[in-house]
């Protein structure tokens, strides 16, 4: 059993958030959505919180309103398997609204904010050839969607 779930705060828009990512993640679904009644702060029957699951981890959305909105202090890094994950992901979170960000970093049409991270990009990093890493964390901080061929020319010296 999951003992922590992160609470995603909306702005009127949690069921349409969760569709969105249900969409884009395989394997996803919505769990449970609770509902307004008469008298709250929304209208009866919009969704107060629903709950879903992506790729295991479950995540709560709340409708609560404007008064807060995310920032890039809080991101979900998804840890892609290779480049055609990263295109994938990359493209379903920045198309229809999101935005691109530098270093695998991207927001969604929601303004949640994601790091699109090939298992490639650590190795790069923190090889025990300095100058190489070096070379491929130069090449990184120009890129908006990390490119693994970029990368490794890069890590090579090739470029």
């Amino acid at each position: 059993m999951q003992k922590i779930t992160p609470c995603l705060w909306c702005n009127g828009n949690a069921e349409e958030a969760a569709n969105f990512y249900v969409s884009v993640f395989k394997d996803a679904k919505i769990l449970n959505i609770s509902r307004y009644g008469e008298g709250a702060q929304l209208p009866a029957g919009t969704a107060l919180t629903v709950l879903i699951e992506l790729l295991g981890m479950q995540f709560t959305l709340l409708n609560a309103g404007p008064e807060f909105s995310f920032s890039e202090a809080i991101s979900f890094q998804i840890d892609c398997a290779d480049q055609a994950e990263v295109d994938y992901y990359w493209d379903a979170l920045t198309n229809d609204g999101g935005q691109e960000g530098q270093c695998g970093w991207a927001k969604d049409k929601f303004g949640l904010s994601w790091q699109v991270i090939p298992k490639e990009l650590e190795q790069f990093l923190s090889s025990g050839d300095a100058a190489a890493s070096q070379r491929a964390f130069t090449a990184m901080m120009g890129m908006t969607k990390i490119d693994l061929e970029a990368m490794g020319s890069a890590f090579a010296g090739e470029q």
